[in-house]
């Protein structure tokens, strides 16, 4: 069994085995997305005998013959290079090599992140021209949200990887959030040219001469109050960033609470703006972004937060296959190729 280019119905295989709750809310947002979902097969790679048992106690349906059986699981605090050589026969890995052996067009897991990096770019891949694949991230801001690239797919980045990661992120603007020509930053320590370090001051000049749309240097601040659609930054500044992020709304959730129990009409006025409060802050919520993609590679791949609902795993899907239907993989390795082609060293 292979897929091709010309085929409509995508492909996507999915990681049952990866996830802090899995199998159960694994198989149970695979069966959920595939309702929803026209021209796409699902594959459930996994323990057979545990997907089958969750199947039957929560009385869904799915095609066996779609039930790739995995002997081996990837645990989630396992070095992740060494997993991949000492369990070839796990759910991870058969999900990379599908990917690679075109059986599928996309794989979704929630399970070890650092291993499914591993494999997507180890065995799945990379795009032809891409020196290192990039992970990134949503992040609200008043004008709608940015998208940060890389959050911890690699560190000690090159300048010519930071404008790889521009080059994606814009065609990720572009084809699944719909912007039509996305306004790139260079995260720096100021807002003139020149105030970065090597690196950065390096990317500057490289993005300044692409026909990206690139706005210059932006600030930490400006990601949350800006009008910027795309940011670069090395992957160590931005999965510090990222996870900094991350601990807002519990630190929020904490001072309401605290307020609350100083006060009893504080508390009577946190209780009738709870619902409100709930829907402001719905984009910060995982679930409903799902997962985030690794670009740069000759695929689709779609990491998730390691406590992933089954919410969150449909998301992930729906994700990927909209990923396929926009020919994102392609138009990658078209406008990666372009700018190899003009000698950018």
């Amino acid at each position: 069994m292979t897929v091709s280019d010309s085929e409509k119905k995508c492909k996507i295989a999915v990681d049952a085995m990866g996830g802090d709750f899995a199998p159960k809310n694994v198989v149970i947002g695979t069966v959920n997305a595939l309702s929803t979902l026209e021209d796409a097969e699902l594959f459930l790679i996994g323990d057979k005998e545990k997907i089958l048992s969750i199947l039957k106690e929560s009385n869904l349906s799915f095609n066996n013959e779609n039930i790739i059986h995995t002997p081996e699981v990837i645990e989630m605090g396992e070095s992740p290079t060494s997993a991949l050589k000492s369990k070839p026969n796990s759910s991870l890995v058969i999900g990379a090599k599908m990917v690679r052996d075109k059986q599928a067009h996309a794989f979704v897991s929630a399970g070890n992140t650092g291993a499914m990096m591993a494999a997507s770019t180890l065995i799945t891949g990379r795009i032809e021209g891409v020196g290192r694949p990039t992970i990134g991230a949503q992040l609200p801001n008043i004008f709608g949200h940015c998208s940060l690239y890389d959050v911890g797919a690699g560190k000690d980045a090159k300048a010519i990887h930071l404008l790889e990661y521009a080059i994606m992120g814009s065609i990720y603007a572009k084809e699944i959030d719909g912007i039509s020509n996305p306004k790139v930053g260079l995260l720096s320590m100021g807002e003139e040219e020149g105030k970065g370090n090597d690196v950065a001051n390096e990317a500057y000049d490289l993005l300044k001469n692409s026909n990206l749309n690139f706005i210059g240097n932006v600030e930490g601040r400006d990601l949350l109050t800006k009008e910027i659609d795309v940011v670069v930054c090395d992957g160590f500044v931005g999965n510090i960033l990222l996870k900094f992020g991350e601990s807002v709304p519990k630190l929020l959730k904490h001072l309401l609470q605290q307020t609350a129990k100083k006060n009893v009409l504080d508390a009577i006025k946190i209780m009738l703006v709870k619902s409100t409060m709930k829907k402001a802050l719905k984009s910060l919520d995982y679930q409903e972004h799902g997962g985030v993609p690794l670009l740069g590679i000759n695929g689709i791949s779609i990491i998730g937060h390691g406590s992933s609902t089954p919410k969150a795993i449909t998301n992930m899907i729906l994700k990927a296959k909209k990923m396929f239907d926009n020919n994102l993989v392609e138009k990658i390795q078209r406008s990666i190729s372009d700018y190899k082609k003009k000698d950018i060293k």
